[in-house]
């Protein structure tokens, strides 16, 4: 199990097509994902993600456990540093 902390930095916060991605990007491996603050929620599940209401700045803590777990951190980072791929 490894833990790290993500900063939303896009200007439109965690919105639906972000959470799309992220659950697109997470979905892609077999470990278990969970983000969060102070309750975190299965990353896997765009209900969950927009649960959160994260805006911009918001600092979340991902909690990834599996045999894949260090690839799917670095892809969720670099998806969120990204800003989700929306070239703001």
């Amino acid at each position: 199990m490894i833990e790290s902390t993500i900063t939303i930095c896009n200007k439109a916060g965690l919105h639906a097509r972000a959470a799309a991605r992220l659950v697109g990007t997470a979905s892609q491996f077999d470990s278990s994902v969970r983000i969060g603050t102070e309750k975190l929620v299965d990353g896997k599940s765009i209900l969950s993600l927009m649960m959160l209401a994260a805006s911009k700045g918001t600092v979340l803590t991902i909690v990834v456990d599996g045999n894949d777990e260090s690839e799917a951190l670095r892809a969720i980072q670099e998806l969120v540093d990204n800003r989700f791929e929306e070239g703001e």
